[in-house]
């Protein structure tokens, strides 16, 4: 019994660590952001997804989009139109006020996970 009450206080004092972590702002110091941009897509499915933008000073962007419920970091790539961000094997594509959600392991051809998502145009 004595085991069980010191692993759950070491998972409750984790848990509150990592809590505190996550609602953490990002900050790089190496990277200096310009501007923070939030927009609200709703997609085909009536999925609606909050997306948040920054633009940094050395013209590297980045994108904070939700992918199966969790808050993923994706960073632009190169693109032949729109812009084209990557988080490990999901594709966030861009171009005006639509955008697409791939994932690259289900093969070069496959449709987006999520499609025909837009954001009002401001």
């Amino acid at each position: 019994m004595k085991h069980w009450l010191v692993a759950a206080m070491a998972l409750l004092g984790t848990a509150a660590s990592l809590q505190t972590v996550c609602a953490a702002p990002l900050r790089l110091a190496e990277i200096q952001t310009k501007d923070r941009q939030t927009h609200q897509y709703t997609c085909a499915t009536g999925k609606i997804l909050r997306v948040t933008y920054w633009n940094a000073s050395n013209g590297q962007s980045f994108a904070l989009v939700p992918v199966k419920g969790r808050p993923m970091l994706f960073v632009d790539t190169l693109a032949a139109s729109g812009v084209r961000y990557q988080a490990g094997s999901y594709v966030w594509w861009t171009k005006g006020p639509r955008a697409d959600l791939y994932d690259t392991t289900a093969g070069e051809n496959a449709p987006p996970i999520l499609s025909d998502c837009v954001t009002p145009v401001r």
